[in-house]
């Protein structure tokens, strides 16, 4: 197998994305217990990696005659006919027991939140983005438990700080995944996916969309006002924050695909460097 098609089956930069979230989480619950064993971030690392590219081949799995369908994802391995299901089984059953294993060995939640994590994305949020734009939101629940796996690998509770990392990337996911949908969703329609809220790139979509990128602020200062950060994730939360939201409002005036591109590019930046600055001026702070 190559290199090419593998990344594609793991859906390699989604993949990487993940576990970027996952490890800066940990890095902040390592700080509320006073050390970071690197070792067990070693273990996140590779499990995340594992569990997140077994749950994606599950998916590609499961919809390898929708990809079919689509110009995106007609180059994939197995719609393509490179890989038959067989083989993609056995890789991501392997993939997904030693990711498991690895995340179940620092401790029990971290290894039922990531069986959980496979499970809803690849039985419960794949079937059903084609049955109702309901599919977000389920969708978006695997979507966030990143962060709260890695916080609970190196805290090994579910506290007010893990609930706040989990609620950012909660509601982000819905901007982001609303303009995603909307740039491709012509593409989508060729498989028959409804992931825009109204189903359609209209008025309805854009101001649900806008609502969304609205709540973000709020959600985004948690941490400056429960004081597990200071002003300087505040200030670029909420600057960052705001310029999300102008994006969406483009998005609301325009109700085009390029504005959506805009607003997609500009979710890749904000997760990264909100979670960044929460991480540093967590430790800033001392806590």
């Amino acid at each position: 197998m190559k290199w090419s098609d593998f990344s594609k089956l793991i859906k390699l930069r989604l993949t990487f994305l993940v576990v970027f979230s996952a490890s800066i989480s940990f890095l902040i619950g390592s700080r509320v217990n006073g050390e970071i064993i690197w070792l067990n971030w070693g273990k996140l690392i590779i499990g995340g990696f594992l569990v997140t590219a077994a749950a994606n081949c599950f998916n590609e799995i499961i919809e390898k005659d929708y990809d079919k369908l689509m110009r995106r994802t007609m180059d994939r391995p197995i719609p393509a006919g490179r890989m038959n299901t067989g083989q993609a089984l056995v890789l991501g059953l392997g993939m997904g027991m030693a990711g498991t294993y690895l995340l179940g060995s620092l401790n029990l939640q971290t290894g039922l939140l990531s069986v959980f994590s496979i499970l809803l994305y690849a039985f419960a949020y794949t079937p059903m983005k084609r049955k109702s734009p309901i599919a977000v939101f389920i969708g978006a629940i695997p979507g966030a438990l990143p962060p709260l796996i890695g916080y609970v690998a190196a805290h090994e509770k579910i506290d007010q700080i893990a609930l706040i990392l989990f609620g950012i990337q909660f509601v982000w996911q819905f901007p982001h995944f609303w303009a995603i949908a909307w740039v491709l969703d012509d593409d989508y329609k060729l498989a028959g996916f409804r992931l825009l809220p109204s189903g359609k790139r209209n008025l309805t979509s854009a101001i649900i969309t806008f609502i969304f990128t609205l709540i973000l602020i709020p959600v985004s200062l948690l941490p400056t006002w429960y004081h597990f950060g200071g002003y300087y994730v505040g200030g670029v939360s909420l600057l960052l924050s705001l310029a999300f939201l102008y994006l969406a409002f483009m998005l609301l005036r325009t109700l085009q695909i390029g504005s959506a591109k805009k607003l997609m590019y500009g979710s890749f930046i904000y997760l990264p460097v909100v979670q960044l600055m929460f991480l540093f001026d967590f430790i800033g702070k001392g806590k």
